[in-house]
């Protein structure tokens, strides 16, 4: 039992620092695959949906704190998504199709709530190209929400549906020997 714990605490921490790393690099490249929920898709599909929470709000709150705290608010965007997998995980083996379900799922669960984050702390606008579309909605007639929710369900389903597919095949790649080392002893 001690040496799972080790290889979880170890797992969870590389998870976090790669959320972290990967969104700043996709972030400097200006790619929509953010990748920066990741490390929380793969602590919660292979540790399960505690993990993957714990791995969501360490990386936000972290990123947070080295960036820019008003950021901190969106762990719970992280923590939804580790959440989410880690149930389905928990449920049906995380193959393909699941991850492609979660990832469709996770393209409206996300924006739902980071929406109103986005718009209490930023005003609904992210300082990217794609606030052009948000304000010729709203001046079409949509509310600031309407806008920029329809903006970042389109972004996530690119994101989240990619993340998740990349999750279940890095998964699938790593070696039976190392995953045996996160079960649970009976």
């Amino acid at each position: 039992m001690k040496n799972r714990r080790v290889y979880v605490t170890a797992f969870c921490g590389v998870a976090v620092a790669m959320n972290i790393v990967l969104g700043i690099i996709t972030s400097a490249l200006g790619i929509p695959l953010y990748l920066d929920t990741l490390g929380t898709v793969l602590s919660a599909a292979i540790l399960g949906p505690i993990p993957g929470v714990l791995v969501g709000a360490l990386s936000n709150i972290i990123t947070g704190l080295i960036y820019s705290v008003s950021d901190i608010p969106f762990c719970l965007v992280n923590m939804a998504v580790g959440l989410v997998v880690g149930l389905v995980a928990k449920k049906f083996h995380f193959t393909i199709i699941p991850a492609t379900i979660t990832g469709l799922a996770l393209s409206f669960i996300c924006p739902a709530i980071g929406t109103p984050i986005g718009i209490y702390v930023y005003g609904g606008l992210n300082g990217s190209f794609s606030d052009v579309l948000v304000m010729s909605l709203v001046e079409g007639g949509k509310t600031i929400f309407q806008a920029s929710f329809l903006r970042n369900v389109g972004s996530n389903l690119i994101d989240k549906v990619g993340t998740c597919v990349i999750g279940c095949l890095l998964i699938k790649a790593m070696p039976l020997k190392f995953l045996a080392n996160f079960q649970k002893e009976e």
